[in-house]
């Protein structure tokens, strides 16, 4: 069986070890989701299918879950993914301020990828760490308490940013 290659990685490949770490179950849907996520930087369509077949589950089913959690995407995504959490708590502690930032320093909207593949920017509707708002994640790695200032040099850490 032939699988398209998603950035050099074998589609069949990245289901293949998630199913073996987790188990052809229902109960280890999002587990495997996320790890094909991961490994594929999103769920093609052709890895959907592929899991859909491996545990028995409706495709509809399978997409209803990976659109509906944020931390999946159906889109290939950039290198570096970019959370904002737009919640109240980090809005009246200068979340909008570090969102304008982040916009004028990306060029890119909400949702979008930019066009060098090296950004995504995501909202979320809250990351879990109000108490040091405003907050966003690159990655897996978490800043509090972001200023406008601090953006440039938050995203220097990852290469260069695109002004």
């Amino acid at each position: 069986m032939t699988i398209a290659t998603v950035d050099g990685k074998v589609v069949l490949e990245a289901v293949d070890k998630a199913v073996k770490e987790h188990g052809a179950t229902i109960d280890e849907l999002i587990p495997i989701l996320n790890d094909v996520n991961r490994a594929l930087g999103y769920l093609p369509a052709n890895a959907l299918d592929e899991i859909s077949r491996r545990l028995r589950v409706p495709k509809s089913q399978l997409f209803s879950v990976s659109s509906f959690y944020r931390m999946f995407s159906t889109k290939p995504r950039g290198k570096h993914v970019i959370q904002f959490c737009e919640s109240a708590p980090c809005h009246v502690v200068g979340g909008r301020q570090v969102w304008a930032s982040l916009l004028d320093h990306l060029k890119i909207g909400p949702g979008e990828t930019s066009q060098d593949g090296k950004w995504t920017l995501v909202t979320t509707s809250c990351l879990g760490v109000c108490g040091v708002g405003p907050v966003i994640i690159i990655d897996d790695d978490i800043y509090g308490n972001v200023t406008p200032d601090q953006v440039a040099e938050i995203l220097a850490r990852y290469g260069e940013t695109r002004e």
